[in-house]
């Protein structure tokens, strides 16, 4: 069984019910037929306590991790965004901390978003 770290960006109007079916989206996309598990919610360090990531998390039974935008920025990723870069300080936050979530995992599924919520996935590698 793999383990599968999701990271999450969100804007502050995304409820937990917006973050709660984008994560479940990005999994279902992940498990390709595999019975890979949730391990953890990834997101940058300073989004880590809002509520609405903090309910999804609960409502998942799943922690959040929250990831410093300097380590966001030293992860390469597949899709790097301008936007995020100048909003962050990194230019990606879901597909970076995904990748430190799963200690360097590799991305399995890409950035993938809707209603105002960004994730992706890693698959957990210790």
């Amino acid at each position: 069984m793999a383990d599968v770290c999701v990271g999450v960006g969100f804007r502050a109007a995304a409820g937990r019910a917006d973050i709660v079916a984008a994560v479940r989206q990005v999994l279902a996309s992940a498990h390709h037929g595999s019975d890979a598990t949730l391990h953890c919610l990834c997101t940058l360090d300073r989004k880590a306590a809002e509520p609405a990531l903090l309910d999804a998390a609960s409502e998942l039974g799943v922690p959040v991790r929250g990831f410093a935008a300097g380590e966001l920025a030293a992860v390469e990723v597949a899709n790097p965004s301008d936007r995020v870069q100048s909003a962050t300080g990194s230019p990606s936050v879901a597909e970076a901390a995904a990748v430190l979530g799963a200690g360097g995992g590799p991305l399995i599924v890409t950035k993938w978003s809707a209603n105002g919520v960004v994730v992706a996935a890693a698959r957990k590698v210790s």
